[in-house]
């Protein structure tokens, strides 16, 4: 599985706007986000959809969510919320 190009990363900017929202992450490069000094989160895609890894626990492995539906989408921004409330 591929890392997001840039034209995926486009159909994900309105995610990418909030996730910026969040005062903890660091937007590294498009669409990578740190947590401090970890990498926290980035994109990937292939032909089934686009995906988000992310480290929802400390020191943890990234987590595979899917993200091509806003559904999933508000998913994701779930377990951000109580990944970095939990951090901080």
């Amino acid at each position: 599985m591929k890392h997001a190009s840039q034209e995926a990363l486009d159909r994900l900017e309105s995610l990418l706007v909030k996730l910026r929202q969040f005062p903890v992450l660091r937007e590294t490069n498009r669409g990578v986000f740190y947590l401090r000094s970890k990498a926290f989160l980035h994109f990937h895609e292939d032909p089934t959809g686009l995906f988000a890894d992310v480290r929802l626990v400390p020191d943890g492995d990234f987590v595979r969510m899917p993200v091509s539906s806003g559904v999933e989408r508000e998913h994701l921004l779930e377990a951000i919320t109580q990944a970095c409330a939990e951090r901080c």
